[in-house]
């Protein structure tokens, strides 16, 4: 048996470290020059979404792999280098490096007709596979809104943002960034310091709740509710939690959100709220149009502007494929069977296509374990149509607290998903040997 895994990020180079375990042969490709996908800052294949400033939001004690400990002198929430680092002390401490082919991509690949898959790479050669690992992951195609008339002014989406002068010098400028996610807060916590933009105005189409990275002295992941808490409790307390520790959101100036703390993906930010009570930034509703070097909102208010940066999130994209089954649909909704099987190709893993709370970045080093069962025989999926109906149970466990919206398709409680992972790879055990 061979596979095949597409990137090297996080995702990549767990999946590989576990087929290494098994001894399953496989051959990695990675379009950059070193591992580290979203996490290598100015990486030369474009793809990562690092700004300079970037620190990680899920701390040291819940993204740390479980056979390589994070090192003891780091922060709390480690800075963006620290973590690369870490990926590569990783990675040459299980001696995977020499199995991974860097500044390689993967162009295509398709089933052929005996059910093995036929990879073309950027060489120009084309390989067959067993089994085929997607570990490209979903950060790096920037989704641009399309909004009615012309910005005169530099208009950048947050994945391109460096730093306050690259590519964009905003120093004295008047900046409007779009979105209330983890990117946009950061952005404009930076931008609106006033040694840098003259104004700072964020515009969204909703209210969000922005929570701390601290509660109670302690960052706040680590206090997550076990998995076996009832879950409609488990939510009501933490929302009461939530509400006592911060207050209303209009208290610090921003909009009211229109939904209850953890309805959706949680944004979190030390230094947001800060800056909004401080009145460094200002908040305007969804933009309506743009005219010239104005920009006028859906409330009709217009203001002056020199920047604008749009935080608005990624399309998942999967370019290698061409079959539309294997393709997300318009709404991001691409089921899958425990976040990473397709029902009907038995040799296809999307790993860490979900977005896990509290992270992503040891989220497939956990699916892997299933992985691992499958291709040494000791585990056995259900029927297609088993699985089907348990990707219905699941998707309405994991999303049924959140908002519709493009952003909430694919995430998942990494505390409960990991416990329901361990319990099926003894079901799936059971019917191996059955």
């Amino acid at each position: 048996m061979k596979a095949c895994i597409i990137g090297a990020g996080c995702s990549g180079f767990t999946t590989a470290k576990r087929l290494k375990d098994i001894g399953v042969d496989y051959d990695c490709f990675e379009a950059s020059d070193d591992v580290g996908g979203n996490w290598y800052f100015r990486n030369p294949n474009g793809m990562s979404a690092c700004y300079s400033s970037l620190h990680i939001d899920t701390s040291k004690w819940r993204l740390a792999f479980e056979d390589f400990p994070v090192p003891q002198d780091w922060p709390d929430f480690p800075h963006h280098s620290q973590l690369l680092q870490y990926f590569k002390d990783y990675v040459d401490h299980f001696n995977l490096r020499e199995t991974i082919t860097f500044n390689t991509s993967v162009e295509t690949a398709r089933r052929n007709a005996a059910g093995l898959w036929e990879v073309s790479i950027s060489s120009g050669e084309t390989r067959v596979y067993d089994v085929l690992f997607v570990c490209n992951g979903h950060h790096w195609s920037p989704r641009m809104p399309d909004y009615p008339g012309q910005f005169d002014g530099p208009v950048l989406h947050s994945h391109a943002y460096n730093d306050p002068f690259d590519p964009v010098d905003m120093r004295g400028k008047n900046v409007v960034v779009v979105g209330m996610g983890n990117s946009a807060m950061d952005i404009a916590s930076e931008l609106a310091q006033r040694p840098l933009a003259r104004s700072l105005t964020v515009s969204a189409r909703r209210g969000v709740w922005v929570l701390p990275k601290y509660m109670n002295g302690r960052p706040a992941d680590k206090a997550a509710m076990p998995p076996w808490f009832p879950r409609k409790l488990g939510l009501s307390m933490a929302r009461k939690a939530i509400k006592k520790s911060l207050g209303a959101m209009e208290d610090y100036g921003l909009p009211k959100p229109d939904h209850e703390p953890l309805e959706g993906h949680p944004s979190v930010s030390g230094e947001f709220l800060t800056r909004a009570g401080c009145g460094d930034i200002r908040f305007k509703p969804a933009i309506k149009a743009l005219e010239g070097k104005q920009i006028r909102f859906v409330d009709d208010t217009v203001i002056d502007a020199d920047v604008l940066v749009c935080a608005t999130g990624y399309d998942m994209k999967f370019p290698f494929f061409d079959d539309p089954a294997l393709l997300p649909d318009a709404d991001h909704r691409l089921p899958l069977y425990k976040r990473m099987m397709h029902p009907d190709v038995p040799n296809l893993f999307y790993m860490a296509l979900a977005q896990p709370l509290p992270t992503l970045v040891n989220f497939a080093e956990q699916q892997s374990k299933l992985v691992a069962a499958y291709l040494t025989g000791a585990y056995k999926p259900p029927s297609t149509e088993e699985m089907r109906a348990i990707i219905a149970r699941d998707e309405q466990t994991h999303l049924g607290q959140y908002y519709q919206a493009k952003r909430h398709t694919i995430q998942v409680d990494f505390g409960i998903y990991v416990a329901d992972l361990k319990k099926e790879i003894i079901r799936g055990a059971a019917r191996a040997r059955a």
